[in-house]
């Protein structure tokens, strides 16, 4: 059998495409590394990621800095140049190791060069080749280099659940000891309160399989019959906040499209009744679904308001992310899919300068330039630079600029960027396009991180759009925040790339084609797969990347269903201090005897809302509750009382402080009357947005 059959037979058509009129490199290039996900029950190590759990900005990326001119130093002002229309806060990365990949042979034929395909097309052999064109491009340029005995660690059984509860937050799960915390204690018994039937279940497996293993080893672990108690019954079960809604209980409404997103009911709890109801019927993979038959999903309208990434307070994040965490992994236990995390493995990393350097480290010393910046500096420049240039380039991102010259520019970048000496103004854009790919692969450990890349992967796996849309946005919740910051600004990017397809010929397929290597290959990783799932994983880290960029409106909210159960959660936690505080019942009482003097109560009672503004000076403003008052006509009264105020509507948010919420910054849809029936002990003060 010829070589052109027996690529044939495997399904793939080899359709050189080569750019910059560069000799194609006989050299065989080495394929992605990539965790694996076809062997579950292998490559098993617990998280071991740190998650700095911080307030980030509702409007979008704008608080990093504005460029400055290139001929001035950066330490007096760290950007050269002005930002992009899209206003960024993240930082880059670089770094890839690739594989040899039997898609590029020494051996293979020549072929014309294909007619480039410019439609919305699905992800099919001549798309796919511009993957494995930029495998080729990353390791002629030196980014395929990986250190072979940086090789991942196999946990050992029960590791991976043992880390799971830890990061959970239920640690004394996992100790068994008598002298566990009080006040922990306390709180994960109020967390395990709140938790949905399908999110019990994931902790109950993780803890009957860790009570297993320790089982062997006689050491004592807190029956799971003792955690979770048998259900209660229905007149016995306490008031929710919301009856129907809270914790997720209530059934999906069958007048819920397929393009309704609810994110009222759990995630898991609707793949359950989708399992059930649909016997896990098979669908055609999503990767070869045509960009336009992509779903136009969207959110069920809430009253209550949207609740987006940075709207909450820090305390009320790490809870989200705990319970987030819970949540995604009984989303994947609903399909049978166990997905293993990685343990991070031991990367040399750069202290200083920009390419190379872990992603926390640069934005902590661009912080020091200007605080709040969520971007790193150089990140920003990049596609700065590339938007300036013009964005109707054809081939923008695809086609790659020569080696050498890259090579060459990211040394001179180390060196002058932060001294504002960098030749920008001879900066090609293809150049740029390449450093920026550059610096993401560079990054020590992966944008997406070591310990959730495989449930990235893993997310192809699941049944419908729906479900891998429900995933992708809890996995972006689970992301350090630097790392979904990056992320947010880098596909806001793209996709002002895209909205540019008529004259660059980059349509939604052809980004997510070239960005996934440098997404998912990254150093210090080497995974051993066959050519039948290294294909499989090439087209899955495409689909995924074209996922991130179609659905990001979507994807950096947190659900609806997460919020109530914070809610829940903190309702809880406050009625367990009161019971042991007899001094409080005390001033209940007192406060109860005095109701009547209570202008704050009066006012509740008549349906007004008192309105703060400490910042302003502004004492407070009264408002009458009505059926159609939302939180933007809260602000725009605000700014009409006041015309001596220098500030603008969309830099000004009305707070949810209080009562069942740490602190939560409004939607301007937000309806007053219906967040207060939900919270009436908050109180509601105007701030600036912190950018």
């Amino acid at each position: 059998m010829s070589r052109q059959q027996q690529e044939q037979s495997q399904g793939v058509v080899l359709t050189g495409y080569h750019s910059n009129a560069e000799p194609i490199p006989t050299g065989r290039p080495r394929a992605p590394s990539y965790p694996s996900v076809h062997d579950h029950q292998s490559s098993s190590l617990p998280r071991t990621g740190c998650y700095n759990i911080q307030q980030s900005d509702r409007h979008g990326f704008t608080g990093a800095a504005k460029m400055q001119s290139a001929d001035r130093p950066l330490f007096t002002n760290p950007i050269s140049a002005t930002l992009p229309r899209a206003q960024l806060s993240s930082s880059p990365k670089s770094g890839s190791s690739p594989r040899h990949s039997p898609r590029h042979s020494p051996k293979s034929r020549s072929r014309p060069l294909p007619q480039r395909c410019i439609s919305q097309d699905s992800l099919d052999e001549l798309q796919m080749d511009d993957y494995w064109k930029e495998v080729e491009n990353i390791t002629s340029s030196g980014g395929g280099q990986v250190h072979e005995e940086e090789q991942h660690k196999v946990s050992e059984e029960g590791e991976h659940e043992e880390a799971w509860l830890k990061e959970a937050g239920l640690s004394q799960l996992v100790t068994g000891s008598l002298a566990v915390d009080q006040e922990q204690e306390e709180d994960s018994a109020v967390f395990l309160s709140t938790l949905t039937r399908t999110q019990a279940a994931a902790v109950e497996r993780r803890i009957k399989t860790l009570q297993t293993q320790r089982r062997r080893n006689r050491q004592h672990l807190p029956d799971v019959r003792d955690i979770f108690r048998p259900p209660e019954k229905e007149d016995e079960k306490p008031n929710k906040i919301k009856p129907g809604s809270e914790n997720g209980r209530k059934d999906t409404s069958p007048a819920e499209t397929e393009t309704e997103l609810n994110v009222e009911v759990a995630f898991s709890e609707q793949a359950l009744s989708y399992r059930d109801h649909h016997l896990m019927l098979k669908v055609p993979s999503s990767s070869n679904s045509p960009d336009d038959k992509l779903p136009n999903f969207r959110l069920l309208r809430d009253k209550t308001g949207q609740t987006r990434v940075g709207d909450l307070s820090p305390l009320d994040m790490k809870k989200v992310r705990r319970l987030v965490l819970v949540e995604m992994t009984a989303l994947f236990d609903t399909a049978g899919i166990d997905v293993k995390a990685h343990k991070a493995v031991r990367v040399k990393a750069k202290e200083s300068g920009l390419f190379g350097v872990p992603l926390p480290m640069l934005l902590e010393y661009d912080q020091r330039r200007i605080p709040g910046t969520k971007v790193p500096f150089i990140l920003q420049k990049l596609i700065c630079h590339i938007e300036e240039e013009g964005l109707d380039t054809e081939g923008l991102l695809r086609i790659p600029g020569a080696a050498t010259r890259v090579k060459s520019l990211c040394q001179e970048l180390e060196s002058s960027f932060y001294d504002g000496m960098f030749p920008w103004q001879q900066l090609k854009q293809h150049d740029a396009a390449s450093l920026l790919k550059l610096f993401i692969r560079e990054l020590p450990h992966p944008l997406l991180t070591v310990e959730y890349l495989n449930a990235f992967i893993a997310v192809n796996k699941l049944p419908t759009k729906k479900q891998q849309l429900q995933a992708l946005n809890l996995l972006v919740l689970l992301l350090p925040e630097a790392s979904r910051d990056t992320l947010k600004a880098l596909v806001e990017f793209f996709q002002r790339v895209i909205d540019h397809q008529a004259k660059n010929k980059m349509t939604l397929n052809n980004v997510s084609v070239v960005m996934a290597p440098n997404l998912f290959m990254f150093k210090g990783f080497r995974s051993k797969v066959t050519e039948q799932q290294e294909f499989s994983m090439a087209t899955s880290t495409a689909n995924i990347v074209r996922l991130l960029i179609r659905y990001q409106n979507l994807l950096w909210t947190i659900p609806k269903f997460i919020v109530n159960q914070v809610r829940q959660h903190n309702m809880e936690s406050q009625r367990k201090q009161n019971k042991e505080r007899a001094v409080l019942k005390l001033l209940k009482k007192i406060t109860m005897d005095k109701s009547s003097d209570n202008p704050l109560l009066e006012e509740s009672s008549q349906g007004l809302i008192r309105v703060q503004a400490p910042q302003f000076s502004k004492i407070s403003m009264a408002l009458q509750l009505t059926e159609e008052l939302q939180a933007v006509d809260v602000l725009t009264r605000f700014l009409s009382q006041d015309s001596s105020l220098k500030v603008k509507k969309e830099d000004l948010c009305l707070y949810e402080i209080g009562g069942n919420i740490k602190e939560r910054c409004l939607d301007g849809e937000t309806f007053m009357k219906d967040l207060f029936q939900l919270n009436p002990a908050a109180e509601w003060v105007i701030k600036s947005v912190q950018r």
